[in-house]
């Protein structure tokens, strides 16, 4: 981790506490099975370390102090005195740390023993949690040993001289300075219940789950306690802290592997490595406001409680937080509408061009009409759109020659794009036109009284949008005259950024197959197409040229034929950046000075989380001057600019779970919003590093 604390400006900025994180550790100590003593002092070591990592929850394995294969064991005095005194011993040792550390120990109740996890913090015993379900089969027999949490008769104990000590299976940790960081302790067996106790503690506020287990190996296991984790997480929109039992156990019957995973949500954030003859500490830093707004989107989780609720006991642990700058260590990809494994990757774009594909293929059938128009330009959007209505037409055994695709040349179309455009078209086999757009934009701007019909370079915005709205006027009326839809080609990007001509512009289409597409996604999809020659050799060529162009409009004329004079990017900013400013806008709500605390986390280092095929051209590296400059422009036309061209935009499916823009979809705003609150939150970020 990168630790640049004597440089920030502002280290609160930079601290991920501050940010809604918490970092967590699951730890697997190395231990002896009946000696809690030397357990102990192996369990106090890996605090240290934990500690020393700025976690402030670090969690063990079940019965790690007495070890989890003592079998009869279990009944033997000098075994549970040890215990209680290797307590002791912990509890003196972490009295002056602020970390919240929870470990697995045998407690004698009332003439009874329990499986427990014990919660510490600060020399004292929080509260103590119970096993609920004692598995009794196969390889094991808890229930010689053990009692379930059902059978307690009290609701706290005294242990380690400390009286009134909360028990049972219904306890749920806050800490009050940490907002939103409410954890619940379940144990082993309990996961692979039909309904985990966890289930209700999530229904009451839990947002991260700790699972102290010992589960031994066997073939394949490994693979069921990740679906187990990442379903129940993803089902209690939680974290998911799961370590179990390593080297030291007894392997008079069974194995162990040592096998700790943190989930959030169903994705996997931290894994152990299994067969570790080391001690591990694992830590993983949970987002707390990802777990948080998804909750509050998700009417169903809240209807749940209706129907199960149940009463837990809340206990408050005064747990500070650590000052100063603590960098995320966390992977936080550039591209959050991209998939940074490769083989995942080609799942995203195989679905998300075959969504696209459907999309317009129901659409003709439903209409009868067997035609498309569309634009071509030569650029990313088009492109795309137009290996679209290719796969469509092959799918629905039509000819390609009924896609009338027709490139539509201004005053600043430049021969790169020209040339990459009728070189597509004819690639494909489709039913290419050109058809010049300048007398037409001429005499337009001669009619309303327009400088440049007189002579004068005057390039404003209604030059520009003359140009835009004569294209999109002949497509419209070729639709009439072919008996065909306007295929629309504009992505989520810009729709985000109201980077589009409205109403007769490229604003407007019968059907947009691109508009839950965001910019980057656009570009990893095309490539996938080449790489995996969907549509031929000569079209993978030309894919792969329009790659290698320019973002550009083409609106305003420049002094070269290769090269287009207007910069998109220049204007409304890199469009990776403002993609990733729309996925956390969009997808969680989170305020801009997180949003700019996560890009800079995955933007300042040019070499910082690269994955092995981003190619040299797509190294950039970002300051947080620059970060919060084109944050504040999203903020800007997203919030106030913009919302007006989304309220009216023509039929496209839904892509992906980052959101779509649509009126009809998963978002709705009014048109005529502010942007004070989030431009006054955007000041909070310091303007440097």
């Amino acid at each position: 981790m990168i630790r640049m604390e004597k440089t920030m400006t502002n280290p609160e900025f930079f601290n991920l506490y501050r940010q809604g994180f918490v970092r967590v550790a699951a730890c697997i100590p190395s231990l002896k099975v009946s000696d809690p003593l030397f357990n102990a002092s192996r369990t106090l070591d890996l605090v240290r370390v934990a500690y020393e990592k700025q976690a402030r929850l670090a969690v063990f394995p079940e019965l790690g102090i007495s070890a989890y294969s003592n079998e009869d064991l279990f009944f033997q005095e000098a075994l549970l005195s040890s215990v209680k005194e290797s307590l002791s011993f912990l509890l003196k040792e972490t009295k002056e740390m602020d970390m919240i550390v929870v470990v697995g120990a045998p407690v004698e109740v009332e003439g009874a023993l329990y499986n427990c996890g014990i919660v510490m913090h600060k020399g004292a015993i929080a509260g103590i949690a119970v096993k609920s379900y004692l598995p009794n089969y196969r390889e094991f027999y808890e229930l010689r040993q053990f009692r379930p949490a059902h059978e307690l008769s009290v609701a706290s104990i005294d242990l380690c001289g400390q009286k009134g000590i909360p028990i049972g299976a219904d306890l749920l940790f806050t800490i009050p300075s940490a907002p939103g960081f409410r954890f619940f302790v379940e144990i082993c067996e309990d996961l692979w219940a039909p309904i985990p106790p966890s289930s209700y503690a999530a229904l009451e506020g839990a947002t991260v789950m700790l699972n102290l287990s010992a589960s031994n190996i066997t073939v394949g296991k490994d693979e069921y306690r990740h679906q187990l984790a990442a379903n129940q997480s993803a089902r209690c929109i939680s974290a998911y802290i799961y370590t179990a039992a390593g080297f030291g156990e007894s392997t008079t019957d069974l194995a162990w592997d040592g096998h700790a995973i943190t989930y959030e949500n169903g994705t996997l954030l931290a894994e152990s490595k299994r067969f570790s003859y080391e001690p591990q500490v694992v830590c993983a830093d949970l987002d707390l406001d990802r777990l948080i707004a998804d909750r509050v989107r998700s009417n169903t989780f809240h209807s749940s409680r209706t129907f199960h609720r149940r009463p837990f006991r809340n206990i408050d642990i005064d747990a500070g937080l650590p000052g100063g700058s603590v960098l995320l260590d966390r992977e936080i990809s550039r591209f959050p509408y991209v998939p940074s494994q490769a083989e995942l990757r080609d799942r995203r774009c195989y679905e998300v061009y075959n969504i696209q594909v459907e999309g317009i293929a129901k659409r003709m059938l439903s209409t009868g009409i067997e035609n498309l128009v569309i634009g071509v330009s030569g650029g990313l959007d088009s492109t795309h759109a137009l290996v679209v209505c290719a796969r469509a037409m092959d799918t629905l055994s039509l000819p390609r020659t009924n896609i009338k695709a027709y490139t539509l040349p201004g005053f600043a179309t430049s021969r790169k794009t020209y040339n990459n455009a009728r070189e597509l078209m004819a690639a494909l086999g489709v039913e290419a036109h050109e058809i010049d757009i300048k007398p037409g934009s001429l005499q337009m701007m001669e009619d309303i009284g327009h400088p440049f019909a007189k002579g004068q370079d005057l390039y404003d915005i209604t030059f520009e949008n003359v140009q835009a709205g004569q294209r999109t006027s002949i497509l419209f009326r070729l639709a009439n005259f072919r008996d065909a839809l306007v295929v629309g080609t504009g992505d989520l990007s810009e729709l985000a950024l109201g980077w589009c001509t409205y109403g007769v512009g490229d604003h407007m289409s019968h059907y947009n197959v691109n508009a839950s597409v965001p910019k980057t996604l656009i570009q990893y999809v095309i490539r996938w197409v080449a790489d995996k020659d969907l549509l031929g050799p000569e079209a993978s060529r030309s894919l792969r040229d329009i790659l290698n162009t320019e973002i550009s409009p083409e609106l305003i004329p420049g002094t070269s034929t290769d090269r287009p004079a207007q910069m998109t990017e220049e204007v409304i900013g890199p469009y990776e950046l403002q993609d990733f400013n729309t996925f956390y806008t969009v997808r969680y709500g989170y305020l801009p000075s997180k949003i700019a605390f996560l890009s800079w986390s995955a933007w300042h280092d040019r070499e910082k989380g690269l994955w092995p095929d981003v190619p040299e051209d797509r190294r950039n590296e970002y300051t947080l001057s620059q970060i919060k400059h084109w944050l504040g422009v999203f903020i800007r036309r997203f919030f106030k600019f913009s919302q007006y061209k989304r309220s009216c935009i023509p039929n496209a499916p839904k892509v992906g779970s980052g959101g779509s823009l649509s009126p009809r979809g998963d978002y709705r705003a009014p048109s005529d919003s502010e942007d004070a609150p989030w431009l006054e939150n955007l000041s909070t970020v310091p303007d440097s590093e």
